[in-house]
């Protein structure tokens, strides 16, 4: 895993738990507030549904949990993995605000566009292989080494070693 992997598994951690955290823990101000200081996003968008909110956060928690542990495991087979649900979360996300911005002020739905898109771009930039230094991880060079000290005729079939 390298830097750029390091820092999208850190901000979708960040983002996932923010946004879970107080649609979780808090929905009718999630409700109300999302996004804070940039306006009211989520309330112009239909009746307020806590069962709904609470899904959401539900769901950003979860993402949030796995991008922590991707980030704690440091595994290109996982960070890629985390890419392909940021991904596929991320585009589904982004084409419904995109598709539905005529009742937000203009500065509201750029807002969106470009808070949705980022969340998009770092699924994407996960799902890119690391390259160069820095691109194995400890338990990657851990099967390598395994691989290696395996013993010569492990590739035969066991009648042809009991000869």
């Amino acid at each position: 895993m390298n830097r750029i992997h390091t820092a999208a598994l850190a901000l979708t951690a960040a983002i996932a738990c923010f946004v879970g955290g107080w649609a979780s823990f808090a929905p009718a101000s999630f409700y109300d507030s999302f996004p804070g200081v940039l306006g009211q996003w989520v309330a112009t968008d239909g009746p307020y549904n806590e069962h709904l909110v609470r899904d959401v956060g539900a769901f950003y928690l979860a993402l949030g949990a796995a991008s922590v542990a991707g980030f704690a495991w440091r595994s290109p087979a996982v960070t890629r993995l985390l890419g392909l649900a940021w991904t596929v979360f991320g585009a589904l996300h982004l084409w419904y605000h995109a598709t539905h911005l005529d009742h937000l002020e203009t500065d509201a739905a750029i807002g969106t566009a470009v808070s949705l898109t980022l969340s998009l771009g770092l699924g994407l930039l996960l799902l890119i292989p690391a390259r160069g230094r820095g691109a194995g991880t400890a338990a990657t060079a851990g099967v390598a080494r395994r691989a290696a000290s395996a013993r010569p005729d492990a590739h035969r079939a066991p009648e042809e070693v009991a000869r």
